[in-house]
Formats: structure tokens, sequence, C-alpha cells
């Protein structure tokens, strides 16, 4: 069933015209590292390599934890992934020691970029664009791939080499490693942990939500334990044509993820949302992925701070943007939590404040809402006394 949110992204990634790399049948370049797993035709999936022609270090081609701290644009992304080849042969999700695989498992437990040797079947064509993963260029088939010998990093070999050790054991234990998310997701979907037997591909999609799912869901069971904040506070961040308000509230744990698409296509106003309560997510989010990720990076600063707090995320992406993956999001509030916040007293001025910043007016964020509603703090005064309190507060657009 397509979602209104995805109907939405499809139609929006179908208007964007973007040019890949040419390559001929034999290509000699540099793996980022990176790796790819399909999930068409799953159990049985399309894998692979993703190579550059060019040599030497190409870590940044497949590294988003860098993007946003560096201020690359969002030409400088698309550049980037437009830039990569992806390889492909047909395996089971059970072939975990095909040779082919093989290597591809040496790929994601690289520590540097890696000297690869290809040749497809035919020349790569086309590109990969749509609205949920990070785009990349042209594809083929892979018939010969040889790659140069690998330095593994010492953490990813170590969970490698367990092979008694949980997959959600070692996510953890690599995210407590600071590996970064990338790497663990791509080892991850190329069957390199978990106990022996019941390793498996995974498609890179299903993958980054499983990691961003199995941190979050152990990162919550450590917060639950500190003590609530005494007070609103607001962390504020803007980048590739997005703008994020992450505003903790003096609750249990809870948590909400609202998202506006302002203007991109036309005049249209579009806002999806999902939340859970304290005792959390039940079902696969109707927002997809971004929930996820979303919550995984703001629980990082919760436990990095030892506080816990009800959780209300808004995100407003305005003409201009256009979907380069999940990543987008948790690298874009993992840079909110990271900025000095703003505290206020209560939760009025905490929307009032907010609503000075957004370009939607709130009361549709709020109509959308679900945890706004419920705020034992929200609920001492009406809409209506809110809004005519705002009319009075100096943050006010009026």
């Amino acid at each position: 069933m397509i979602s209104g949110k995805d109907f939405y992204l499809k139609k929006l990634t179908a208007h964007l015209n973007m040019k890949s790399v040419e390559v001929g049948k034999e290509l000699n370049g540099s793996t980022p590292p990176s790796v790819f797993i399909g999930s068409w035709k799953y159990p049985k999936v399309y894998a692979g390599p993703m190579i550059a022609p060019l040599h030497g270090d190409t870590k940044i081609l497949d590294m988003p934890e860098s993007w946003i701290p560096e201020h690359k644009t969002q030409e400088d992304i698309i550049n980037y992934r437009m830039s990569l080849v992806r390889g492909k042969q047909p395996v089971k999700i059970t072939e975990v020691n095909n040779n082919f695989v093989e290597k591809l498992q040496e790929i994601s437990l690289a520590a540097d970029s890696i000297e690869s040797e290809a040749e497809f079947g035919n020349k790569p064509k086309g590109l990969y664009f749509n609205e949920r993963d990070t785009p990349f260029g042209p594809s083929a088939v892979i018939e010969k791939f040889d790659i140069a010998n690998v330095r593994w990093d010492h953490a990813l070999e170590k969970v490698y080499y367990d092979s008694d050790l949980k997959a959600s054991e070692a996510v953890n234990y690599l995210h407590i490693q600071n590996v970064p998310f990338s790497n663990i997701q791509k080892a991850f979907s190329v069957g390199t942990m978990g106990v022996k037997k019941r390793r498996r591909l995974v498609p890179t999609r299903w993958s980054i939500t499983a990691c961003d799912s199995t941190i979050a869901d152990i990162l919550l069971n450590e917060v639950r334990y500190h003590d609530i904040i005494g007070s609103y506070r607001l962390y504020e961040f803007s980048s590739l044509n997005n703008y994020y308000a992450v505003l903790l509230v003096p609750t249990l744990w809870q948590f909400e993820w609202t998202e506006a698409f302002l203007h991109i296509l036309g005049r249209e106003e579009l806002i999806f949302s999902d939340y859970e309560h304290n005792e959390g997510k039940k079902g696969y989010s109707r927002v997809g992925g971004c929930y996820y990720t979303c919550k995984m990076a703001v629980l990082e600063a919760l436990a990095r701070e030892k506080i816990q707090a009800g959780v209300i995320v808004l995100r407003e992406a305005y003409n201009g943007y256009v979907p380069l993956g999940v990543f987008n999001v948790r690298e874009n509030v993992r840079n909110a939590m990271n900025q000095p916040y703003t505290e206020f007293e209560d939760i009025n001025t905490s929307l009032a404040y907010i609503g000075s910043k957004i370009r939607l007016p709130l009361e549709k964020f709020i109509k959308e809402s679900t945890l706004l509603k419920e705020i034992p703090r929200w609920r001492q005064t009406t809409l209506d006394s809110f809004w005519r309190n705002k009319q009075k507060n100096p943050f006010s657009k009026s």
C-alpha cells in the first residue's frame, strides 16, 4: 500500500533531472568503500559494489556523516552520488559464503577506500533516484570483479569474527565504539554480524531502519532511567533546504515526528506525522524510515546528557528540496542536538517562539499533532486562549 507521503515523494522525484557519470563496460576505480543490496525479488536480491571512476581516497562519496558538518551543498552531494557506478549480481540472501558476497563483505569491513576492477555485461546506464534511498549513478550486471588488498576496521573485524554475538549486540557495540552509522549499516547489510548460522544479506533500505531501530531501542532503555528535564528546550538547525525544530518537554519519554513539504512542486502544503506514547511504537511507522532515524538521533543526545524528556520534532522542507535518503533527517537532527538550546518555562512561549521561525502557520502543525494536545501543561489552556496570548507574545509574527 502506498501512503500519501510515498505517493508525494514519488511524484517529487519523478520531476528531477539528474545526470550521472558515463563509463564503459570495464571500470578501474575506487570504492569508497560502498555496497548496495536491493530489495526487488526478495529473498533473491541484486547485490554489489559501488565504484567511482576515480582513484585514491573516495570516502566522501559515501560518508553522509561528513556532508553536513563540512557544509556540503545539495549539488555537492548529488554529484558525489551520481559518480558512483553500481555493479550487481542476483544472489540469495542466505548465500553469505558466496565468493562474490565475500568480496562485498571485505569492502564493508574496510577502513579505507579500495582499488577495484570490474567488467560489466553491458555498459552501465541510468541512475537510481527514489523517494527514500541515497541516490547513485548508472548500474549493470557485473561479470568480473576484483579488489586490492583490504585493511579492515578493527571494531568491524571484531564483530565479524564473533560468531556467537547477536546482530543487535554487534550493532550496539559498534555504535558505542563510535563507528560511523553508515559503516555499521553497510556491514550489517552484507551479513557480517550475528550468530553465524543466522547471517543473511539485508536490503540496504531495510538495514538502515533495522540499525536505527536497534540503536534507538537500546538507548531508550537507558534514557527511561534518567531524570526528567525541568523546563522546555528547543534545538534548531537548518540545511539542505530544511528547517528542524526539536522541542524537549518535561514529561516521561514520548515522541512525535511531524514534517511539512512546502511549495516544492507548486503551492502544495502537505503535512505527515506519526508518534508514540511512553510504551513505544507498535507496528511500522506510517511516515517511513525517517521516523526511526530521527528517534535514534534524539535518543543519542538524551543518553549523552543523561536526561529524559518527551520529544516533538517539526521539520519543514522548502522549494529546492531534493529527497536524498533518510541520512538527511538523521544528520540534521544530530547537528540540531549539538547546538545550544533555547530554554522556556512553559509550552505556550515555546510554541510561540517556534511559530516565529517556521513558515507554515503553527496551528496547522498543532492540528496534525497528537502529543501537543496531550501534554498536561498544554491542556491547562484552550487553543483559543493560547492564540489570544500569542498575540501578546514578543515572538509573535503579527
